[in-house]
């Protein structure tokens, strides 16, 4: 790498941008301490590298995410669009939509952020279906229509690519996996008067314990959203739990106050029957979602996902998932063409937004920013070609005025200019009051 040539224009080499990028993109350490790093290295290496501000390599990331969203994509009939809704206080969502070619869908394992292209991010104030069905027509010019387009069954996505579908007979719309499971789940959790007795019971001893020498007991933390997509962790808890009582009670160890044991932890054992059913229903679970994962949807998937579905220890509860897998498998399935595969799982941008959210801290709580841009530069590969040509063709005027444009001002900044006392207080109010 060569730190000492600096890109015209440019106060810093192609090499900073790229150590910089990739401190933040690939091994997810904060923009500070990204920073931090490149000086550290300076020093223990004894090389003269100049530690870029943590801002100047926001506006990097900004500029990268821009340029990645904007640069022309090939026109193909074969591409697939993973879309979804990411959502943060306030009144704004941001749909954003990935893309992959058929041709290129990984064999034998899951789709990585290395794998999808950003083909579009679009904030906006107020979404519906039809609202959704104008985005997806613009998206055309980049990619052309779609073969697939794969989301969640979230109600104004539902209802735009459905309006799509209609113009565009070639595109099929696949539901992801692990939604259909969490609604699946839902649906026979949901009125389990056991499962939520072991829920409320798991949640007053993790209170009981979490201060104690038993903290290690404690039951993981429950979402408030999309509980149905972790109910695993709470079986895998539950049946840790069982395990360590067992081997207490078979070799009783020192180290712990065997009766505080029993009085917070013994009810487990009261759920040891149902826990072996919850766990055959999620064997089946996590056996079709992996195997979704890793392997598309074609013509017979269902079958195939049939012979491994067997090799597991069934119960009713879990024959009846069981079935409904293997008919929703197939109903999908049957959207592909001979000899052709597609995508069944959505989670790379369930995965992306996590990756997002954790860059941005604690400001994901509160509104969008311009760093919404850097879902555009975790994906795709990061060269320094193609740094080259992000900070060659995208001016940070260019960045700022897509904010202004697309997201102005977020919650935290109004927080910050309007609720505070100073001698302005009025008119900054008189001002908020103008522009609603």
């Amino acid at each position: 790498m060569n730190f000492q040539q600096n890109l015209p224009r440019h106060q810093y080499s192609c090499s900073h941008i790229l150590l910089w990028i990739s401190l933040v993109i690939t091994t997810s350490t904060s923009m500070r301490c990204a920073s931090r790093v490149i000086n550290l290295l300076s020093i223990f290496f004894n090389i003269f590298v100049e530690s870029p501000s943590w801002y100047t390599g926001r506006l990097w990331l900004m500029r990268l995410g821009y340029y990645k969203i904007h640069r022309a994509k090939e026109i193909a009939d074969d591409w697939i669009w993973i879309v979804d809704h990411s959502i943060q206080i306030g009144s704004e969502k941001c749909l954003i939509i990935l893309g992959v070619r058929t041709r290129d869908l990984p064999e034998n394992r899951s789709l990585t952020f290395n794998d999808v292209e950003p083909i579009d991010l679009v904030p906006v104030k107020k979404s519906n279906g039809d609202i959704v069905y104008e985005q997806l027509e613009d998206a055309i010019k980049k990619t052309g229509v779609p073969r697939e387009i794969i989301s969640d069954d979230g109600s104004d996505l539902k209802s735009g690519i459905n309006k799509f579908i209609e113009q565009h007979a070639e595109t099929c719309r696949i539901y992801d996996i692990k939604h259909k499971t969490a609604s699946l789940l839902k649906r026979l959790f949901e009125k389990d008067a056991q499962w939520n007795l072991f829920l409320k019971q798991s949640l007053i001893t993790k209170a009981q314990v979490q201060q104690t020498d038993l903290a290690f007991l404690a039951s993981p933390s429950q979402r408030s959203k999309a509980r149905y997509m972790n109910i695993d962790t709470m079986v895998t808890w539950g049946q840790d739990v069982l395990n360590f009582i067992d081997r207490e009670i078979k070799n009783p160890s020192e180290k712990f106050n065997h009766e505080k044991i029993k009085e917070k932890l013994h009810w487990v054992k009261e759920f040891r029957s149902q826990m072996n059913v919850w766990q055959s229903v999620m064997s089946v679970v996590e056996t079709t979602e992996t195997f979704v994962r890793h392997n598309g949807l074609f013509m017979g998937a269902e079958k195939k996902l049939e012979i491994e579905l067997n090799k597991l220890t069934t119960l009713p509860a879990s024959n009846t998932v069981k079935e409904d897998l293997l008919n929703f498998v197939k109903g999908e399935s049957q959207k592909t063409k001979e000899n052709e595969k597609l995508l069944g799982s959505s989670e790379i941008i369930e995965s992306l937004f996590g990756k997002q959210k954790m860059l941005e801290k604690g400001q994901s709580n509160r509104g969008f920013t311009g760093l919404i841009l850097s879902v555009g530069a975790f994906v795709s590969t990061t060269t320094e070609d193609v740094v080259t040509k992000a900070a060659n063709t995208v001016k940070t005027h260019t960045v700022i005025q897509w904010v202004d444009n697309k997201i102005g001002k977020s919650v935290q900044s109004l927080r910050k200019n309007f609720l505070h006392r100073g001698k302005n207080t009025e008119q900054k109010w008189n001002q908020l009051l103008s522009i609603t």
